[in-house]
């Protein structure tokens, strides 16, 4: 009778977290963002792009972190300026030509075990960095201004500061809308319908320009 209370007890206790449910994420979703948002990615590159990064994969199918050995920034023009940057749209090219990594190729970015999360490595203080040299003073924006790659990280994307750009969200087209574009490209760089390169410097050199290209549709 006592062996018996006693699993009753474990049993219990073993029940009582799941029947609280007090913070089940919602159907569907495949990822919690560190901000507490959640992520519906299908693909997993760019997942929480914009919300911090990946706290943890949901589901039994979720990816384990493949770390990979990135290389060396590569610029794609020089960088001449880091003071008195123009804010717009674009990146001043002066100052945020854009960069990737070297030893990310296509097969290692299209590869299934790969996610942006394994590469993301931009600390708060390169951030306020970018601010100042756009002249912004240095703060936390919120969602109305993104610390953006330039060459997205599913395009192999560096994190050094030439790669990095102010985007303002009330200005259009803003951030959300090239998040579309990202992902698009590295759909069509997987799927071998566009060079990794020619992505590369087409979203750095005028990504609305492209995306147009890309979709048919001026970017909004």
């Amino acid at each position: 009778m006592a062996v018996r209370f006693v699993l009753l007890l474990c049993l219990l206790a073993a029940l009582l977290p799941v029947a609280a449910g007090a913070s089940s994420p919602p159907p569907g979703a495949t990822a919690r963002c560190r901000d507490g948002t959640y992520s519906f990615s299908k693909h997993r590159s760019g997942t929480c792009s914009h919300h911090g990064g990946v706290a943890a994969w949901l589901g039994a199918s979720s990816p384990a972190t493949v770390r990979v050995a990135v290389g060396r920034t590569v610029l794609l023009g020089p960088r001449t300026r880091s003071v008195g940057c123009r804010l717009g749209v674009l990146p001043d090219r002066r100052c945020s030509p854009g960069a990737f990594y070297s030893r990310l190729t296509r097969a290692v970015l299209c590869g299934r075990g790969f996610h942006t999360s394994s590469v993301r490595n931009v600390p708060q203080s390169e951030k306020f960095a970018v601010e100042r040299e756009y002249g912004l003073t240095p703060g936390y924006y919120g969602r109305s201004l993104e610390i953006d790659h330039i060459v997205p990280l599913e395009l192999g994307g560096s994190n050094a500061i030439a790669n990095l750009f102010p985007e303002r969200a009330n200005v259009r087209p803003g951030y959300h809308v090239k998040d579309r574009l990202e992902d698009k490209l590295h759909q069509l760089v997987c799927a071998g319908t566009m060079s990794l390169s020619a992505a590369r410097a087409g979203i750095a050199r005028d990504w609305p320009a492209l995306y147009r290209r890309v979709f048919g549709a001026p970017a909004r």
